[in-house]
């Protein structure tokens, strides 16, 4: 970019903290000069911040910009339309007079207007006043936009159009109050994804205050430490899972008010969850009358003009990241969830397709560093990422971030201080694709426990995962969840407690266990299940659409099934909790990655040790085994603390859980000691000295 440090030669700039990356991984040491290069570049834009104000002011835009209220009863606004003639504000408060209150140009863009109070003192527009910014091209054209900066948008009434209106939220009472403290971030990440909308068994769609009421308490009892809640950012296209989201600043009106959030968030906390907002930075909806797209009347503004502003896949645009404004409100946008809803992280959406020029379309990745440190590489998203990571950990020590990113990239969850992104984990997104692959293409037989635990422990050395079975991902129309991948239309006839017998259930209720418990032990340093699917949630996900005739039949989740005591599917959210507890207990996520010391292929065995834990997997579909023998280096008695054939988890409680298993000195297997166990077929088992 130009600045002090990107003139330097690479090489003479310091990154406080680099030697220590490259003697964790040698291989990264031909790539120093490119570590360097983009530390350079992330230092100049700090420079630059600093030069104008502080990181405090810049990454607090939306004190300044849009529309706020003063003391006086005076409104003040401020725009970055660096492509218009002019703007205006209109709105009901002038009876849609488009030209009576035109902002003021500034410098660099920017556009301010100040609007006296009314006679009696009290600003002039009021709350849930509803307006609009007409901006006024160089060709005289003049168009209505809804502002970037805007807090609170609704849906219009069907007969009156489809776009969303910017109304004011300004309330003069039921503001709500903060009254729980924030909860430190957890050690041991257990994190329930979920979507407001979708939480109801209902057909409609669901509110802040019915998650609040009915899902925290049913999530908290399940072990989980951590919400991260998506689809907040208000987006016009309900079934885009608020993946195309249209107002950056404003939570979805069609869940409920800001303050239900609020509410939600603080209640939360007094839970003790923590909390995480699914944030979406890579790209934007291409809407015009109701997005981000044109508001300044050009191709360009908050985006990359021409083709390079276009997402090739997702028909959505891309932000230019090396624009100073654009920067400013994607920082504040961060810290504006923060300081405005109490959130306490972010899962950052579309990571891959920031950091390529590629997009990450059609592209794969084989893991040789030259595909990370070469010209595909997109540096001024990468440096955004760095700015974003750096500053939320500066401001807020206690904030977590994710990256979801598929191809790998080295340092990606290092700190900037070592010339990383900063991140805190990044997703293993290769686990469910590896589920999928085998319940789809492969016969039970055929299972490769080599390829399954080189899938599940293939992840960078102090570089955090968060593993997982199945998310949204698998959950949407065209795919289906991982319990239905195994017992497809059984579920609708077999899956009563007194239905007869059912090899298919049999078999979908025990894998689904395992695959679990095989994931989160294994898998990462962080788990994380999507709603519903912790009971085997059947069918799929649709949100009302033209094509589904606009039905909601898809788009909930179907508590009365796990609810319903006759029913089988009590048996995988028993499991699914017991799971969640005993991590809690001993903490394998946040211990060293487990040490496997077999993966038998013909026996379908697979045992490891992790947090003083032996966890032993039998896949066989058909096998049992006695006397099995195992090594570990684990000493004195064990016993068993969790079982998946327990009957209450659906299984036909084969194995006596009282036994106390004594260790055998003498190597087995590169381990010390070893024991002697019975494994009955599709078992798995988690063994412990201290119970």
């Amino acid at each position: 970019m130009g600045g002090k440090y990107s003139k330097m030669d690479p090489m003479d700039v310091e990154v406080p903290e680099l030697q220590k990356q490259l003697d964790r991984d040698s291989y990264l040491k031909p790539y120093e000069r490119e570590f360097k290069r983009r530390y350079a570049c992330f230092l100049d834009y700090l420079e630059r911040i600093k030069d104008e104000s502080n990181l405090e002011s810049f990454t607090t835009g939306y004190k300044k910009f849009g529309l706020h209220f003063n003391n006086d009863g005076s409104v003040y606004c401020l725009e970055w339309a660096p492509g218009a003639k002019q703007l205006y504000l209109t709105g009901d408060f002038n009876n849609w007079n488009r030209e009576n209150y035109p902002y003021k140009k500034l410098e660099y863009g920017k556009w301010e207007l100040t609007i006296p109070p009314s006679s009696d003192g009290t600003p002039i527009i009021k709350h849930l006043s509803e307006i609009k910014i007409v901006v006024e091209s160089h060709h005289g054209e003049k168009m209505d936009r809804i502002s970037p900066w805007a807090t609170y948008v609704v849906q219009p009434p069907l007969e009156e159009g489809v776009t969303f209106r910017q109304k004011v939220w300004n309330p003069s009472d039921h503001v709500y109050q903060f009254k729980y403290p924030k909860v430190p971030k957890p050690s041991s990440l257990r994190i329930y994804e979920c979507h407001v909308g979708i939480a109801t068994s209902e057909y409609k769609v669901g509110t802040y205050q019915e998650f609040k009421d009915s899902m925290l308490d049913r999530i908290l009892e399940l072990g989980y430490n951590t919400i991260q809640i998506m689809a907040i950012m208000e987006h016009a296209y309900y079934a885009s899972f608020g993946y195309q989201v249209t107002s950056f600043y404003a939570a979805s009106s069609r869940f409920g008010t800001p303050e239900d959030l609020k509410e939600l968030v603080d209640v939360a906390h007094s839970k003790g969850l923590y909390v995480m907002l699914d944030v979406v930075h890579s790209h934007a909806s291409k809407n015009v009358l109701d997005g981000l797209n044109q508001f300044d009347s050009t191709d360009a503004g908050y985006f990359h003009s021409g083709p390079k502003g276009s997402h090739p896949l997702w028909d959505s645009r891309l932000f230019n990241y090396s624009e100073y404004e654009v920067l400013r409100f994607l920082l504040s946008n961060l810290r504006w969830y923060i300081e405005e809803y109490n959130f306490d992280g972010f899962r950052f959406d579309g990571v891959t397709s920031m950091l390529y020029h590629s997009r990450g379309a059609g592209q794969g990745f084989s893991g040789h560093y030259d595909e990370y440190f070469g010209f595909n590489v997109d540096s001024d998203a990468l440096i955004y990422l760095m700015l974003a990571n750096y500053m939320l950990h500066t401001f807020y020590p206690n904030c977590i971030t994710i990256a979801e990113d598929v191809s790998g990239m080295p340092s990606s969850c290092r700190p900037v201080s070592e010339g990383g992104l900063g991140f805190d984990y990044r997703l293993g997104m290769a686990i469910p694709d590896m589920w999928i692959k085998l319940l789809k293409e492969v016969k039970d037989d055929d299972w490769n426990m080599g390829n399954l635990v080189h899938t599940l422990t293939n992840r960078r050395w102090m570089e955090k995962t968060v593993s997982y079975a199945e998310s949204h991902d698998q959950a949407l129309v065209g795919d289906k969840t991982i319990a239905f991948w195994l017992m497809d239309k059984e579920m609708y006839t077999h899956m009563a407690v007194s239905s007869d017998p059912s090899l298919i259930i049999d078999r979908g209720i025990a894998l689904h266990k395992m695959i679990r418990l095989i994931t989160s032990s294994l898998g990462g340093e962080a788990y994380l299940n999507f709603i519903g699917n912790e009971f085997g949630h059947p069918e799929w996900l649709d949100f009302p659409r033209q094509g589904n005739q606009s039905s909601y039949h898809y788009a909930r989740r179907q508590w009365n099934l796990v609810d319903d005591e006759s029913l089988k599917y009590k048996f995988l959210n028993n499991f699914d909790k017991s799971m969640n507890h005993l991590e809690n207990k001993y903490g394998w996520l946040n211990d060293n990655p487990g040490y496997v010391s077999l993966k038998h292929e013909d026996d379908k065995i697979i045992a490891f040790e992790r947090a003083g834990l032996l966890f032993v997997f039998n896949f066989h579909p058909t096998k049992s085994f006695t006397e099995y023998k195992i090594g570990l280096n684990l000493s004195g008695s064990l016993k068993i603390v969790l079982n998946s054939d327990n009957s209450e988890y659906g299984g036909h409680s084969r194995i006596d859980n009282n036994i106390t298993y004594p260790t055998i000195n003498g190597d087995w297997n590169g381990r010390q000691n070893h024991i002697f166990l019975y494994l009955p077929t599709r078992t798995a088992i988690v063994f412990s000295t201290s119970y």
